[in-house]
């Protein structure tokens, strides 16, 4: 099939904007102009992609299904671009970058600080969100870099290295002071409230098959959609929960919150950086990968 690219250009636009008229603005075209390529991509498609309503301009599923290519194709050719016009050997362009919350506060935050002071004109769009959701954008093209806490399956087209380890701890607020006296069993710690991450999360399959091994079932009372929410949540006394070490560490060190130690403590975790080894990435990507790799740590 012979298409025209330029048809696809001008779709990204109607799609962005949901509205013909802002879209030919924006590629300084006419709405006239715009209207016959869009019916030109739709005859040579042989598809409806676009719905006309009075609020503007809607996808049909046909319509939905293109954009979620061509925004990606659109996004590497304008980051392509830019790495080209401003020469990114010489530490310039923009970093795709997805991480979890732990890997940033534990690990990525000081490293990308670090990387900054080498490299000051580089811009860097840094995406949040579970371990699960990063390597899928990764998969579809949309992240350079990838950062993300174990565990995880890697499929043969990543490649994953391990940049630091992490311990987690069980604490409580202090009203759980009691627990921090002797080492404890699940069956004791069962009947107290539980905060932890929810289902579609690694952290809570983690915890799931490590209760399991343990011979007992706990799920989360109070479920938190970011880590960064566990430690307000336990001090707010909704519960006990496991988190990093080294984020708890003040908390600990101010008594407010309490380390309830275990017969059977939970083992080490990993923050990984994932790489598609089928996909090229820019000069400024690829060092900052090295970069991260150069500062891997162990506790």
């Amino acid at each position: 099939m012979d298409i025209n690219f330029e048809y696809y250009k001008v779709f990204y636009y109607v799609a962005k904007y949901g509205n013909l008229t802002k879209a030919a603005a924006a590629m300084r075209s006419s709405q006239p102009n715009i209207t016959r390529i869009m019916k030109l991509l739709e005859e040579s498609l042989q598809c409806r992609l676009l719905v006309r309503e009075a609020r503007g301009i809607s996808l049909t599923e046909e319509g939905k299904r293109l954009y979620s290519h061509v925004e990606i194709a659109f996004n590497q050719l304008q980051n392509a671009q830019e790495e080209i016009s401003a020469h990114a050997s010489d530490g310039t362009g923009t970093i795709e970058i997805g991480a979890t919350e732990t890997a940033l506060h534990l690990f990525l935050l000081d490293a990308l600080q670090e990387f900054r002071e080498i490299y000051p004109k580089v811009r860097m769009k840094i995406h949040n969100h579970t371990t699960l959701e990063i390597l899928k954008s990764l998969a579809g093209g949309r992240l350079d870099v990838a950062v993300v806490t174990t565990p995880f399956d890697v499929s043969g087209q990543f490649v994953c290295d391990e940049l630091t380890e992490f311990k987690e701890i069980l604490v409580g607020s202090r009203q759980y002071s009691m627990l921090g006296s002797e080492k404890q069993d699940f069956d004791n710690l069962k009947p107290h409230p539980w905060v932890g991450l929810g289902t579609g999360t690694v952290t809570y399959e983690w915890y799931r098959d490590f209760f399991l091994e343990n011979h007992i079932e706990i799920e989360p009372d109070t479920e938190a959609a970011t880590s960064d929410l566990l430690i307000p949540l336990i001090l707010g006394n909704m519960g006990i929960g496991f988190v990093p070490e080294r984020m708890a560490l003040s908390w600990l060190q101010e008594r407010k919150l309490v380390r309830i130690p275990l017969n059977h403590e939970p083992p080490l975790r990993k923050i990984c950086l994932v790489s598609d080894k089928g996909r090229g990435i820019s000069a400024i990507s690829a060092e900052l990968q090295k970069y991260l790799k150069g500062r891997r740590e162990y506790i």
